[in-house]
């Protein structure tokens, strides 16, 4: 569940800000890449804030089921 969510949370992040960079002001495009950091910053260490609040927020784990 928490991978889904995170896929989801980064997803609409990026088309936000890339139509609000597009529409409003391009200022909102390093929303973008600072989005694109993090998830490759995650998929080389494995480390990753939005998994940590899930965590406290008490979202369950993936299974490994898809």
């Amino acid at each position: 569940m928490q991978t889904r969510i995170v896929h989801a949370l980064a997803g609409t992040f990026i088309l936000g800000s890339l139509l609000l960079g597009i529409f409003m002001n391009p200022k909102w495009f390093w929303l973008t890449g600072f989005v694109g950091i993090n998830m490759w910053i995650h998929s080389i260490t494995g480390w990753c804030l939005m998994y940590m609040l899930l965590n406290k927020l008490g979202v369950r784990k993936d299974t490994g089921n898809c």
